[in-house]
């Protein structure tokens, strides 16, 4: 079979490097690809968003199978169009990937299908969601536990966590009246903030038969401690104590088999990863977002721990035959995956910075360094984006995982480079 993955980050390297392994596969090409894959894959220079130059292509090379990384052409609906072409694909279609590309759409879902998620409104421009916030909080110096919102697609960033009126106020002011994150601010929302910890759990489903991989915990905000602005993600590990069987269970039958439903209900079924952003409650689990594909960095880790075939798993979900395959094998030990980003990120930052010490922290055992934001000059791996590496490592513990991967981090250089030193903490404090 010949395979084209779509997409640039992490997560597409970490499928080409997955599916590389499966027998049945004799070329993978990767659209556009990085560095990373670059070195596992042949790198196609069509942009993700070109949906007619990467239906051309799996056209003219009779791609067998395209798997669709990343948000942006999901919800710009290129699976749609790979199909009307006749070539099978792996993602949701529009209409459902727009469970991702509207926020507004997931929450009036959740609300409709009596999934448990933080109370909301919504708002279509910054004057209306400004006075909501000064009707219910009168006193300037008023603490104001709420987030806001961009409806949008925004790269991880259009989330803002606030505590009180005067964050309220600018963080509607840098989505809806500066249009910050773009066309992503059109509509916002202004939900409860929800306390506890956060956690990952990631489905794959065909519409029918849902297949729940092992719950992760991603790190977004940008600083240790949980500190800083929202991030694409810092790193992620799997899998996370928070979630044991019996909450595991719960998510299943009270989040994700309703809103699989809820979907067919609505004429928009399903097929693909649904990744539920959740927040472990005092009340039971709430779910923040929902994204409609593998997340970045959780699929480092996820696909570090899974044995078995990968691409047998992509083709049921495409092929309507989920039920029919053996439960996928995973490793027992954990994995982690710590993100080295740019300087600035998730700001401002600068490209074109060379990264050594990759061979050297390859050398670990149990270490894989996924590629996120780099790209080839002159024969040199440069940085190429905010988020640039996810060392990934696995270990017969947390901890032992934690300190291979840190290991591997002290091997690479860049000017500027810079990580969260506390990824998987968390889990490590849940043990003790």
């Amino acid at each position: 079979m010949k395979v084209l993955i779509v997409g640039s980050g992490g997560r597409e390297h970490a499928l080409c490097w997955k599916l590389g392994s499966s027998p049945r596969i004799t070329k993978i090409y990767v659209a556009p690809g990085n560095a990373g894959t670059a070195a596992e894959a042949t790198n196609v220079p069509i942009a993700a968003t070109d949906k007619a130059g990467i239906v051309r292509f799996a056209k003219e090379n009779q791609i067998d199978l395209v798997v669709v990384g990343p948000e942006a052409p999901l919800v710009a609906g290129l699976v749609d169009d790979l199909q009307a072409a006749g070539i099978r694909a792996f993602g949701p279609s529009k209409a459902a990937a727009e469970l991702e590309g509207s926020k507004v759409f997931c929450k009036n879902l959740l609300h409709t299908a009596d999934v448990p998620t933080a109370g909301y409104q919504t708002f279509r421009n910054a004057e209306s969601a400004s006075k909501y916030i000064k009707d219910l909080y009168p006193e300037t110096d008023a603490s104001v536990p709420v987030v806001v919102k961009a409806d949008g697609l925004a790269s991880g960033k259009g989330v803002i966590v606030c505590s009180n009126r005067r964050e309220a106020l600018d963080a509607i002011d840098r989505i809806a009246a500066r249009r910050e994150f773009g066309e992503a601010g059109k509509e916002l929302i202004i939900e409860e903030r929800l306390f506890g910890q956060e956690a990952s759990v990631l489905a794959i489903t065909d519409g029918s038969t849902i297949l729940t991989l092992p719950a992760a915990q991603d790190h977004k905000p940008a600083y240790d401690g949980d500190k800083g602005p929202n991030t694409g993600g810092m790193g992620a590990y799997c899998p996370t104590p928070l979630v044991d069987e019996a909450m595991m269970s719960k998510i299943e039958s009270d989040i994700l088999v309703p809103v699989v439903h809820a979907m067919k209900r609505a004429r928009r079924p399903f097929r693909g990863v649904l990744y539920a952003g959740l927040m472990l409650t005092s009340a039971g689990p709430k779910v923040l977002e929902f994204n409609t594909r593998f997340g970045d960095p959780e699929c480092q880790p996820l696909l570090m721990r899974l044995e078995s075939d990968l691409l047998d798993i992509l083709e049921a979900v495409v092929l309507g035959k989920l039920d029919q395959i053996d439960p996928p094998k995973w490793s027992p030990d954990p994995s982690i995956c710590v993100v080295m980003a740019s300087e600035g990120y998730p700001g401002q930052y600068e490209s074109g910075r060379v990264i050594s010490g990759l061979d050297r922290a390859a050398e670990i055992e149990g270490v894989k360094v996924f590629h996120g934001g780099t790209t080839l000059r002159d024969g040199q791996v440069v940085t190429d984006g905010g988020r640039v590496l996810g060392v990934t490592a696995m270990g017969n513990s947390i901890s032992g995982a934690k300190l291979r991967a840190y290991q591997a981090v002290k091997e690479i250089r860049w000017t500027g480079a810079w990580c969260r030193k506390d990824i998987s903490d968390k889990a490590l404090a849940r043990i003790v």
